[in-house]
């Protein structure tokens, strides 16, 4: 057996711990149908051990509270900043899509951005993630953020020296700017151990519906440990202050990393619950000289399922 076949070999543990991955990828399109909670037919709600269901029913009651954040967020014309920053396969996607699941993507969004291009490279090095920061009564997630130069650019040689110390000046002034402009700044660093990120790399390589998470880059993180372990040190370190503290998300279990994160972001901000007003359905108005006309069999979509 070579070299590649023995990094590639899973035993039975890493096998249950993949199996476990792939559920949980299903668990993902579940959460979207479980609107509802089950029911006995007298209208009484079931009581359920099941770890998974009782998942659900924490994650939906703080979905709840996120939509009422959202709500305040547009009366009050907040401005709220969230950062997730985290080794590859940390979870911070998991996690940002859970807070945005069930919220207006005109007021929550997400900014994932893209390597810079030749003109970007050339700017002022924040000037392109200004661009995506909050008006009044919008919430903006980054999955990944300015500190990509702490971090990756710093670990693969994308920076230089002089750029790299340049930013932890910068850094703190910027993120005071922002406070002092009245934007609340969250930052979450995501923490896994070597062990889970080994398994969840493994995962990626044999789902094959996972398979496009994996880049040369992240293969080449992976080999870079403890290089991005140092990285992450200084940059917590050197950038964790008062205005835009950090805090750090257990995240060896998925499900539980979801629910803290999400409750911890609930607790940080003092938003109410705001009163609407209830809302009749309009009678549909009916023309009596309306006739529908009928689609040509030919437009429909087969009906394979």
């Amino acid at each position: 057996m070579n070299s590649t076949d023995k990094k590639h070999t899973i035993d039975s543990d890493q096998m249950l711990r993949i199996r476990d991955d792939i559920l949980d990828s299903l668990d993902e399109e579940l959460e979207m149908e479980f609107d509802d909670q089950v029911e006995h037919a007298d209208g009484q709600l079931l009581e359920s051990k099941s770890d998974r269901l009782q998942y659900f029913r924490h994650l939906l009651h703080l979905q709840g509270e996120l939509v009422k954040l959202q709500d305040w967020v547009v009366q009050s014309k907040a401005r709220i900043v969230i950062i997730f920053e985290g080794r590859d396969a940390a979870g911070k996607g998991g996690a940002i899509k859970r807070i945005t699941q069930r919220l207006n993507p005109r007021i929550c969004r997400v900014a994932a951005l893209p390597a810079p291009n030749d003109r970007e490279r050339t700017q002022w090095y924040f000037q392109r993630y200004v661009a995506h920061l909050p008006a009044a009564g919008e919430m903006v997630l980054f999955d990944r953020s300015w500190y990509n130069r702490a971090g990756v650019e710093r670990v693969m040689g994308f920076c230089s020296d002089d750029e790299y110390e340049e930013f932890f000046r910068t850094v703190p002034e910027f993120e005071k700017m922002l406070a002092r402009s009245g934007i609340t700044l969250v930052k979450y660093w995501f923490s896994i151990s070597d062990d889970e990120q080994h398994s969840r790399f493994l995962g990626r390589i044999h789902d094959p519906l996972k398979q496009w998470k994996l880049s040369p880059m992240d293969l080449e993180s992976r080999r870079r440990w403890e290089a991005y372990t140092r990285a992450k040190e200084t940059m917590i370190e050197r950038t964790h202050i008062p205005e835009a503290p950090w805090w750090v998300v257990q995240a060896n279990d998925k499900k539980k990393a979801r629910l803290n994160c999400i409750a911890h972001l609930l607790s940080l901000i003092p938003y109410q619950e705001i009163q609407h007003p209830d809302i009749d359905l309009p009678a549909r108005v009916r023309n009596p000289d309306y006739i529908r006309h009928p689609v040509p069999s030919e437009m429909y979509v087969p009906e394979q399922y």
